[in-house]
């Protein structure tokens, strides 16, 4: 799919080849050359189009972070009555726990990045506020802070539980935080 240099979509194959390859090897096995393969454009797009490794990954990983909060959107947005907006959470745990392997790997590879690099606890940051805004427009902030917590975390165990827990429990817990 080699195209020509005023290719307008290159620099976006480029960040979702990064995307795939983090999700298949780590960060750590991530390199221009794999990135330009996978992506079939010449080695020299890559730092044509990022400054270098670095600018890459927080690109790539904010592209990957508008994605989940998109998801975030998808299904807190149709909720109308707090009732609905817990469903709409229990949904949203299931959809993610339950969704592509890719983006649980991805999710806790930029963690583990923010855990040692400020620029990267910056972008997480910023997608925890965009999501909490989201859970704020049906919940008071505290509750929109603990309800992303359990999210964060009932996804994680549920996605790596060998028989994750149902709907019920799900609910159950979102009930608990939400309670009055």
């Amino acid at each position: 799919m080699a195209t020509g240099h005023t290719d307008p979509r290159r620099r976006e194959r480029i960040l979702a080849a990064a995307l795939e390859l983090i999700a298949e090897e780590g960060v750590a096995g991530v390199s221009h050359r794999k990135v330009a393969t996978r992506a079939d454009v010449p080695l020299g797009s890559t730092t044509y189009h990022f400054t270098g490794m670095d600018d890459l990954l927080r690109q790539a990983f904010t592209r990957f972070a508008d994605h989940i909060v998109a998801v975030f959107e998808r299904y807190l947005g149709r909720a109308e009555t707090h009732d609905q907006a817990r469903e709409a959470v229990t949904d949203l745990i299931h959809a993610l726990s339950e969704g592509p392997r890719r983006d649980l790997v991805l999710a806790q590879e930029l963690y583990t990045l923010a855990a040692r690099h400020p620029e990267y606890r910056s972008l997480t940051g910023e997608w925890m506020r965009r999501s909490r805004r989201l859970l704020e427009r049906h919940f008071d902030p505290e509750t929109a802070r603990q309800l992303d917590a359990l999210i964060e975390g009932l996804t994680l165990h549920r996605a790596l539980d060998d028989v994750p827990h149902d709907r019920a429990l799900t609910r159950r817990a979102v009930d608990r935080v939400t309670a009055g």
